[in-house]
């Protein structure tokens, strides 16, 4: 599950950093004209942390993990 996680983050953070380098760059890449870039790695970083939550619900829900701290009800 730790390794799911990790690989969820660096999942995120990689489309992040390609949404920015193509926000940087103008939509301009050599010869290309491809504008939708930008959107498609903000796409893929919404489905990503989407998947994380899911991932850590159903991980919860089968007792693969337990929450801590504030107990609920207190």
């Amino acid at each position: 599950m730790v390794y799911l996680v990790i690989l969820a983050f660096i999942a995120i953070l990689g489309s992040l950093g390609a949404a920015l380098y193509y926000m940087m760059n103008g939509g301009q890449q050599q010869g290309e004209s491809r504008p939708n870039h930008m959107a498609r790695a903000l796409a893929f970083r919404v489905g990503f942390s989407i998947l994380l939550f899911v991932c850590v619900l159903i991980a919860w829900k089968l007792g693969y993990i337990q929450p801590t701290g504030i107990p609920a009800g207190k």
